[in-house]
């Protein structure tokens, strides 16, 4: 896995009424000193609450699960970096090495799932963190989460980036045979040398294009969620990602456009000017024009897709190619139909 950081900023936490600034004390040092490498600190998260619930007509679900706070995936354009600010952390370093573990995940899902109060549907992991990033291999919550929903056969929908979900292929699989899974992997770009930048402690979109093969031949529907398009960095790559998954037996796809809330707008214009800093300009022009002149737009119904003429443009080359290679003219659909409590046989057989 890579070494390095998706950014070393240290932005202040909006929330605090303090904050640090360096300045000259006069004890200039000849010597040039190397700060040393940030390792990853794993916290545990002693959230009382594991289904976290969603009110936006832009999702197709309710509620959803995160394994997991904060990333180390490291991608500098997470729209979740400010969710750490609520946690008395920054929004840069310290999402991608500072990792809430939540230990009781599955014991919470159990319980919950076990009052008469749940209505069987669809739940979403990775809402805001991905349920694959590195610390999984270690504590698998997820996996346990995954063995929660088999039991009750809830459906589920996942979106990832690591391909660390083939080791639960035996898991996915039989949830695959009644309908209860739903998976996207996030490709961003097929360039190897832009995705190491851009998203550094990920797998390559080779791996993760195969990965995508492995389940569907395994029965297990993958498709992909082009995530986030990012105007004039990777928007061109549209037809070239789709056509990529659909060779990997992807059915289903999506996207959604990049957005920069609080924090997010400074780490990412740091990435360009550090990493394609003869783009740099040019994107985020680009992404003022999808936002209104804005660098965020938080309404629902254009957060997602974005609004104006290169807006359109996005979504019709999405579109018209997706029409080309027939993604998404069908889908399996997921169902409660099989849910069923401790005792039970299916609630809605």
């Amino acid at each position: 896995m890579s070494t390095s950081r998706g950014t070393e900023l240290r932005p202040q936490n909006r929330f605090e009424t303090t904050s640090l600034e360096a300045f000259d004390d006069g004890w200039d040092s000849p010597d040039h000193i190397e700060l040393p490498v940030v390792q990853t600190q794993f916290l545990e998260d002693t959230t009382k609450s594991i289904l976290a619930k969603n009110d936006s007509p832009d999702l197709g679900f309710s509620y959803s699960i995160n394994a997991y706070r904060g990333c180390e995936h490291g991608c500098a354009y997470c729209y979740a970096r400010p969710s750490h600010e609520y946690l008395g952390f920054n929004a840069g370093i310290d999402f991608e090495s500072k990792i809430m573990v939540k230990h009781d995940a599955a014991k919470l899902l159990r319980e919950e799932f076990s009052r008469k109060s749940w209505k069987p549907q669809v739940i979403m992991m990775s809402g805001n963190t991905d349920c694959y990033q590195p610390a999984e291999r270690e504590f698998r919550i997820t996996r346990q989460i995954l063995e929660v929903l088999l039991e009750f056969r809830n459906p589920v929908g996942i979106v990832t980036k690591n391909t660390l979900i083939l080791r639960d292929v035996d898991i996915l699989s039989e949830m695959a045979k009644l309908d209860l899974i739903a998976i996207h992997f996030s490709v961003t770009t097929l360039d190897r040398k832009l995705a190491r930048k851009l998203e550094p402690r990920t797998p390559t979109p080779e791996r993760r294009l195969q990965a995508m093969k492995t389940l569907n031949d395994a029965g297990v529907p993958a498709g992909v969620m082009i995530g986030p398009v990012i105007p004039g960095l990777n928007d061109e790559e549209i037809p070239a990602i789709l056509r990529t998954s659909r060779e990997a037996g992807a059915t289903s796809a999506g996207y959604n456009i990049v957005r920069l809330p609080f924090a997010v707008k400074s780490i990412f214009e740091e990435w360009l000017e550090k990493n394609v800093p003869l783009e740099a300009k040019k994107i985020m022009t680009r992404i003022r024009m999808v936002r209104d002149g804005n660098m965020n737009d938080p309404e629902f119904g254009s957060r997602m897709s974005g609004t104006g003429g290169y807006a359109k443009y996005i979504e019709d080359l999405f579109d018209k190619t997706c029409k080309r290679l027939g993604l998404n003219e069908r889908g399996r659909g997921l169902t409660v139909k099989h849910f069923r409590r401790s005792g039970e046989t299916g609630l809605f057989d």
